[in-house]
C-alpha cells in the first residue's frame, strides 16, 4: 500500500503492477516507461547507454514527488558520468541525466504538505533522462510554467553564480576570460561577471556565436576559428587577466595560464577537451606549471558543483529572481537548427549529445519530451 496525493486529493492507493494503467480521477500513469540506462561504462555515449522501452514507472515514497518530465538537459559531463568516472564503485547498470523540469503527478502523503499534482517543478537529481523520475520533495523546487529556461539554471547557471561568487572574487575592472562562452555554463558567466562590472574576454566558435555574446555584453569574443586565442590575449591584455573562468582544457588551458596576472585565479570548473577520450584528459604542459604560477603568485583551483550543495538553494532562488525580474538571459538550444531538427524524445538525447560535442550548440542544450499519447493528465 502507498500514500499518494493524486488530481489534488489525498488517497491511499494499492499500485498494483498488474495493471498497465493506475487510473485515479481521469488520471492515468503507465506501469512502464522508457529511460536512458549505463549498461558498459565508455567515453562513447551511445556505446555507453541504452534506451530501453519496458522499466517500471517508480513509486513515490512518503517524501518523494513522482516527476513527469518535460524538459531534460544535456550536460558535457554527461560523458564523465556514463563512463562511471565520477564514482568508479557505481555498478551498471544505472541511470543516465541530471537535470529535468516536469509535472508532478504523484506524491507521498508527507510530500502534499508543500506540492500537489499538477505543480510544474525543477530538480536536479540523477535519472532524469526518463519520461518519469523519482525526486525528494527536499531537492525539488517549484518554478511557474514548465519552461525549458529554468532548467538553464539547475546545473550551468547554479554553477556558474556559486564558482564565480565563492572562488571568482569579481570586483569593478576586473578581466574575466570566459572560455566556451556561448554555451550553457559560459553564457551564465559571462553575464555575472558584467554584473559585477567587470571587462569580459569570451571565446568561442563561430561569428554566430561571437554575435550572440556581444548581445550580452561580452567586451571581447574571440572567434578561435577566425583568430587566435593566445595572440589575441597578448597583444589586448599584455598585463594578463585577472580571472578565468575555464571548462576546456587541455590547449586552450595552457593559453589561459599563460593569460593570467599577476595574482590571477583561474577556476577550472571542466575540461570538455578530454571527456570523450579513455584517459578522460587532453594534454597540458604540467611540468611548467609550478614556475608560471609562481612567477605570478597566481592559483588554479577546481570547482565541482556537488562539493557546494549547501550554497544551492541559495543561489537557484538567486538565480530565479533575476531571470524573472529580465536580468538573465537563458538561452536554450533545442536543436531546431541541427541537421535533424529539434530535440524530442528520449532517443533524440544521443543526438543532442553529438550536437554537444561539435559545437554547434548556443546556449544550454536541452530535450524536449513531449506527453505520451496515452496520458490522460
Amino acid at each position: 500500500m502507498l500514500r499518494l496525493a493524486l488530481a489534488g486529493a489525498r488517497a491511499i492507493v494499492d499500485m498494483s503492477y498488474s495493471r498497465h494503467f493506475l487510473d485515479f480521477q481521469g488520471s492515468a500513469i503507465p506501469r512502464a516507461m522508457q529511460k536512458l540506462v549505463v549498461t558498459r561504462p565508455s567515453p562513447n555515449f551511445r556505446e555507453a547507454v541504452t534506451l530501453r522501452w519496458d522499466c517500471p514507472v517508480p513509486l513515490p515514497g512518503d517524501g518523494d514527488l513522482l516527476v513527469r518530465n518535460r524538459f531534460v538537459g544535456v550536460n558535457a559531463s554527461d560523458i564523465n558520468y556514463s563512463a562511471g568516472r565520477y564514482d568508479p564503485s557505481v555498478k551498471t547498470p544505472f541511470d543516465a541525466g541530471f537535470e529535468g523540469v516536469g509535472e508532478v503527478v504523484a506524491l507521498g502523503l508527507s510530500s502534499s504538505a508543500t506540492f500537489t499534482v499538477g505543480q510544474a517543478v525543477a530538480y536536479m537529481a540523477p535519472g532524469s533522462f526518463a519520461e518519469y523520475t523519482l525526486v525528494p520533495a527536499s531537492t525539488a523546487i517549484p518554478v511557474p510554467a514548465m519552461k525549458p529556461e529554468y532548467l538553464t539554471l539547475l546545473v550551468s547557471g547554479t554553477t556558474a553564480y556559486i564558482s564565480l561568487k565563492e572562488l571568482g572574487e569579481l570586483s569593478e575592472g576586473r578581466k574575466v576570460l570566459v572560455t566556451a562562452a556561448a554555451g550553457g555554463t559560459g553564457q551564465f558567466a559571462v553575464q555575472l561577471a558584467k554584473k559585477a562590472k567587470c571587462h569580459v574576454i569570451g571565446t568561442c566558435s563561430s561569428d554566430e556565436k561571437s554575435a550572440f555574446l556581444k548581445s550580452l555584453g561580452c567586451d571581447r569574443p574571440i572567434n578561435y576559428n577566425g583568430e587566435h586565442v593566445g595572440a589575441v590575449l597578448k597583444q589586448e591584455y599584455p598585463q594578463g587577466v585577472d580571472v578565468v573562468y575555464e571548462s576546456v582544457g587541455g590547449a586552450m588551458f595552457d593559453l589561459a595560464v599563460d593569460a593570467l596576472a599577476t595574482k590571477g585565479r583561474l577556476i577550472v570548473i571542466g575540461f570538455v577537451s578530454g571527456y570523450q577520450t579513455p584517459t578522460g584528459l587532453s594534454p597540458v604542459k604540467a611540468v611548467t606549471l609550478p614556475a608560471k604560477l609562481l612567477k605570478k603568485s597566481a592559483s588554479v583551483q577546481g570547482f565541482f558543483l556537488n562539493h557546494y550543495l549547501s550554497k544551492y538553494r541559495a543561489a537557484m532562488d538567486h538565480l530565479l529572481k533575476m531571470y524573472a525580474s529580465g536580468q538573465l538571459v537563458c538561452k536554450v538550444d533545442l536543436g531546431g537548427l541541427s541537421a535533424e531538427g529539434r530535440f524530442t524524445g528520449l532517443e533524440s538525447v544521443f543526438r543532442a549529445v553529438d550536437y554537444m560535442y561539435m559545437r554547434n550548440n548556443t546556449g544550454k542544450i536541452v530535450v524536449e519530451l513531449p506527453h505520451s499519447v496515452n496520458s490522460k493528465l
